[in-house]
């Protein structure tokens, strides 16, 4: 989620009185077919993970540790209020500082689904870099980006991206390598996410 000190939405008040409308009660439905397809082991973090629901379901597939990461002790919270289904853990922690510090840069894979769209758009260059320092060399960023957002607004989260703006964040350190527009997904986002497969050079 957002970082500390920001002035945009506070996180941890929105999981203290429960006002979490980004919170489906399920994972994503398109993160569910992509597995079926593409089963993905090892070292897997999920940045603004909430609740915990896509955590679980890349958690469920044999061979991958996942760690689900949040500024919000409050989701750390309710994550944690669910049975494990296999060795995924939470961390609270603020992953647009994490190009700064030492602490990654040995994942495999990082899920992208409501992290990116809920920080404020001059945020995102941090959230690339941290993106690139998470993963080893050849690790993927399979994301889903809200690119059309229903509510109409463009100051207050989520926040809509071009493909341009995909391009030009990530086109540095990530070769994209797969890329699906027809999505399963959520009542209200259909035609409105793009999931993309990002290969780290």
């Amino acid at each position: 989620m957002e970082p500390a000190g920001s002035a945009a939405r506070d996180w941890q008040a929105a999981y203290a009185v429960g006002e979490t409308p980004w919170d489906k009660g399920a994972p994503h439905p398109a993160l569910l077919d992509w597995l079926s397809r593409n089963p993905l082991s090892g070292q897997i973090l999920v940045p603004g993970c909430g609740a915990g629901h896509d955590v679980r379901a890349l958690s469920r597939h044999p061979g991958s540790v996942v760690t689900g990461l949040d500024l919000a002790p409050g989701a750390k919270a309710l994550a944690e209020t669910f049975p494990k289904v296999g060795r995924e853990t939470y961390r609270i922690g603020d992953f647009l500082a994490w190009h700064q510090t030492e602490e990654s840069g040995g994942f495999d894979a990082v899920f992208e689904h409501t992290c990116f769209c809920a920080i404020e758009p001059d945020r995102r260059p941090h959230y690339a870099r941290s993106a690139a320092h998470s993963l080893k060399p050849g690790g993927l960023l399979l994301a889903i980006f809200y690119h059309s957002p229903s509510h109409g607004g463009d100051d207050s989260p989520p926040y809509g991206c071009s493909v341009a703006e995909l391009n030009d964040l990530f086109g540095e350190d990530f070769e994209l390598i797969a890329e699906e527009n027809e999505l399963r997904t959520f009542e209200r986002r259909e035609n409105r996410e793009v999931l993309r497969v990002l290969r780290r050079r």
